[in-house]
């Protein structure tokens, strides 16, 4: 409760007015809650509102810059999980599927949540992750060319005029020039393939004086001699592969959210300065990924920071997990631009709340208790393990759930009733007129 009233309260310069606000913390709470779908009838239900009015105000019309929420969010986020050893903001981007294409960025692309072509929204996300906690703290929507390029459809889809067209890599960079003018950038970048083979991305980020661990594919090329271009894959045949080069793959034992993750590494260095070659190796079935690196002058010039670095890039999927299983990240149902960054804004502020709390339980918990070896039995008491974001939001629901009265209820179903009979009427005459017309 503290940190939802902590960040809430930090909010309140993003407003222009006290109402919207006020409907903004209402929001929150909503998304916090056990509702299984999150959009603005449910919301509004369940805060006590007797329409969702207020809620569609919020998104659509109401005066608030949400750009600058975002920066509020990630002031909150960096405060409160700042002091850690390495601290790493992980690129990647997350999609919703939609029906039709009058919804801002819907189309037919390819969607990672789908893991296929489907119609819907990409939006590129900024995880800020340490070895104690992450949360997501940066979003921007990926608008189509052509969506863009017609003014009308433009307008229809609530498009700001500032909107242009822009590459997710170059989304990723605004999100990062946002942190660098705010001072919430962390010393390190890691992001997958769509973001390491974006060279001007890659060049923004050294020039800012910051490291990258950038995914990238087997063909990707790098200069190991003055003159001499070879791709990763072909790098690894020459140079990591056979008896005389085992010396040179080192096994590194990271933790992840299930346990120690293991692999073999191994880095080659370039001809351009402090850039690298980092080769990770499944133990089991030799399957090998590689990354493209930058160290800065100042930061530790070890495999390790490299391997660690590259690892912090794997949190940002589990806040797109929490984002969608707990909080409503992709249950919006508005079709404005404007209206939808809202939504995603004011989500990834509930996941911070509950994030950072998360984190402040983890500094407070047992060691947990691990066999030390293979035939050991289990003890009698095998503890807890620390809270979850997703136990976090429970008891936070467990808190704060409001027993609004049976009337209250009564009257939403009364609502929607009469609601959906309106919008049944109109859809009628609409067909009626399109069946006059042919």
């Amino acid at each position: 409760m503290a940190n939802l009233e902590v960040l809430h309260g930090r909010l309140r310069s993003c407003f222009a007015r006290r109402k919207p606000f006020e409907q903004a913390g209402k929001y929150m709470t909503g998304l916090m809650s056990d509702l299984p779908r999150k959009n603005g009838w449910t919301i509004a239900e369940h805060v006590g509102d007797d329409t969702p009015d207020r809620t569609q105000r919020l998104l659509n019309q109401a005066v608030w810059d949400q750009d600058r929420v975002q920066g509020v969010v990630r002031e909150f986020v960096v405060e409160e999980l700042g002091d850690q050893s390495l601290r790493v903001g992980a690129l990647d981007e997350s999609g919703q599927e939609k029906q039709g294409e009058q919804t801002a960025g819907a189309k037919r692309q390819y969607m990672g949540c789908a893991g296929r072509v489907a119609n819907g929204v990409n939006t590129v996300y900024c995880s800020y992750a340490t070895a104690g906690g992450h949360a997501l703290v940066g979003a921007r929507i990926y608008v189509p060319e052509e969506q863009l390029a017609d003014t009308g459809r433009r307008a229809v889809l609530g498009i700001p005029a500032e909107v242009g067209f822009k590459t997710k890599s170059q989304l990723a960079r605004d999100i990062l020039a946002d942190m660098i003018a705010d001072k919430t950038v962390p010393p390190w970048i890691a992001g997958d393939e769509v973001y390491g083979r974006a060279g001007k991305l890659r060049a923004f980020i050294a020039d800012n004086g910051i490291g990258y661990v950038m995914r990238v594919g087997y063909a990707f090329t790098i200069e190991v001699r003055p003159g001499e271009r070879m791709r990763a894959d072909a790098v690894v045949v020459a140079h990591l592969t056979g008896r005389k080069h085992k010396r040179r793959w080192q096994v590194c034992s990271v933790t992840g959210s299930k346990g120690e993750r293991a692999y073999a590494w191994a880095w080659l260095a370039t001809t351009s300065p402090r850039h690298y070659l980092l080769i990770r190796k499944h133990l089991s079935s030799g399957e090998l990924a590689y990354h493209y690196c930058h160290i800065p002058a100042g930061q530790p010039d070890t495999l390790m920071t490299l391997v660690r670095v590259a690892c912090l890039r794997w949190p940002v999927e589990e806040g797109f997990e929490f984002g969608k299983d707990h909080f409503g990240l992709d249950h919006s149902q508005v079709r404005l631009y404007t209206a939808l960054l809202r939504h995603i804004v004011l989500t990834l502020a509930a996941l911070a709340v509950c994030a950072v709390t998360t984190a402040q339980a983890k500094t407070r918990a047992p060691a947990p208790i691990l066999p030390t070896t293979p035939d050991e039995q289990p003890p009698t008491d095998l503890g807890l393990i620390a809270l979850t974001v997703a136990e976090i939001k429970r008891l936070f629901t467990l808190v704060t759930r409001r027993l609004q009265p049976e009337t209250h209820h009564l009257h939403w179903v009364w609502w929607r009733r009469r609601h959906q009979a309106r919008a049944r009427w109109y859809h009628h005459r609409t067909r009626l007129r399109r069946d006059q017309q042919t």
